[in-house]
């Protein structure tokens, strides 16, 4: 099946539950600018608004092409306040693919992603490393050396977004939202039982402590 995930500035009429259609599933993820990029299974697409609270969505669009790789990838759609020749050349050249005019609902956007055949996404990398730590992602099995790290689901998820970006604390809250959680009943505690189980499958294995606890801020997964 076909995956891609929607990037929103905005809430989105209509709301964000998860679309279906054929071999195609659709996931939408609320971002704000100034947040990390959430854990994405498939395809980036962003809708872009024109107007946004701390930037231009011009800046925003050209952050993202100077992104990561999945930014670079992502195809890029830029909200226009208005139908505006100039806004449009201007929205080309800071990196969209293309535009629509607000507003946007959620009918808006199923459109233009069922209309629109994007190639499939190749995930760059399917075998993340990190010192003798591996998660090979098409088999969503974590090895440290030779031995299997014995995880469920979400600390799978986990482990993934920590070693996407080694080094980088991460609050409970933003973990939440950066595994598709957001839209769920999850408290903070329930962060801190899969980090638990994770350090537990860790330890396990002989890997040591390499998630570790930041005082008042959140969790980092050391650099070996």
């Amino acid at each position: 099946m076909r995956h891609i995930d929607i990037l929103l500035t905005s809430d989105l009429p209509g709301g964000r539950e998860a679309f279906a259609h054929s071999d195609l599933r659709v996931v939408f993820h609320r971002w704000k600018s100034a947040a990390p990029l959430p854990l994405m299974e498939g395809r980036p697409w962003a809708f872009i608004d024109w107007v946004l609270d701390d930037m231009s969505g011009l800046e925003l669009c050209r952050r993202l092409r100077c992104a990561d790789s999945l930014g670079q990838d992502a195809h890029i759609t830029m909200i226009l306040e208005e139908d505006d020749a100039e806004a449009k050349r201007r929205a080309l050249r800071a990196g969209a693919d293309d535009y629509v005019v607000a507003p946007v609902e959620r009918s808006t956007v199923l459109d233009r992603v069922l209309s629109l055949q994007l190639p499939e996404h190749v995930i760059p990398a399917r075998v993340l490393k990190l010192g003798e730590l591996t998660l090979d992602l098409a088999a969503l099995q974590a090895r440290w050396r030779d031995k299997p790290l014995g995880l469920m689901p979400n600390e799978l998820r986990l482990l993934r977004y920590l070693m996407e970006k080694p080094g980088h604390v991460f609050s409970r809250q933003q973990l939440i939202t950066a595994l598709g959680k957001h839209d769920q009943p999850i408290d903070e505690r329930t962060v801190d039982a899969w980090v638990s189980r994770l350090r537990r499958a860790l330890r396990d294995v002989g890997a040591g402590s390499p998630l570790r606890t930041v005082r008042s801020l959140g969790y980092v997964l050391d650099r070996p």
